[in-house]
């Protein structure tokens, strides 16, 4: 009887296409990899589908080929994951490492949520609705980071760095990830599940 793949090799998950960034390091030692950090991101801003956030994330996007990129030149990033608005999921970087996508940040005690966190990309804009298919594969990966990593805290962008990210807003729905995901309710930001059913019955 052959043995099933293992769903994780040296932090690479094995159900995403893999494409290496550069934008990485080691975390720091006894580093408890127990946060996901959600954020939202499309390049140009609120168009999909093409191939300008991993050209972001490896190096190679063409600063010159939109007014927008400008205002970000010369910046190295990276994040984990990035999930398509068809609910297509790439990585960037080794779960075992550190990506740089939270910036200056804060969350449960600890500054510097790079060091412990994964990140996951929605391609999407800030404040407004993702697909259903992204909640779905965001759901797989998440339940998958669990059985490798010991999970304990779902965050967004804004949350880790209130005042100066906004992603990936109220568009994005926790109950669905929650729900889905079947995690405590005390792995996510506090209040988080009443403030998007208000904005949504408004």
């Amino acid at each position: 009887m052959a043995h099933a793949e293992p769903l994780w090799r040296d932090g690479w998950y094995q159900s995403a296409q893999h494409t290496p960034s550069p934008n990485f390091g080691p975390r720091p030692e006894g580093a408890q990899i127990d946060l996901v950090v959600i954020h939202s991101i499309s390049l140009p801003p609120g168009v999909y589908g093409g191939p300008e956030v991993e050209a972001l994330f490896t190096n190679t996007l063409d600063w010159d080929a939109h007014p927008y990129f400008e205002q970000i030149r010369g910046m190295e990033v990276s994040s984990h994951f990035f999930i398509r608005r068809d609910g297509r999921l790439i990585q960037f970087v080794s779960c075992d490492d550190r990506a740089w996508h939270a910036g200056r940040s804060h969350y449960r005690g600890r500054d510097n949520c790079n060091d412990d966190s994964i990140g996951i990309e929605l391609e999407g804009l800030e404040g407004l609705r993702f697909e259903d298919a992204q909640y779905n594969t965001l759901i797989n990966l998440c339940q998958a980071i669990a059985t490798h990593y010991p999970l304990a805290h779902i965050a967004g962008h804004e949350h880790v760095a209130p005042g100066r990210k906004q992603d990936p807003g109220v568009g994005f729905d926790w109950a669905v990830l929650q729900q889905g995901s079947t995690f405590p309710i005390t792995w996510f930001p506090e209040n988080i599940f009443l403030s998007f059913d208000s904005k949504k019955n408004s």
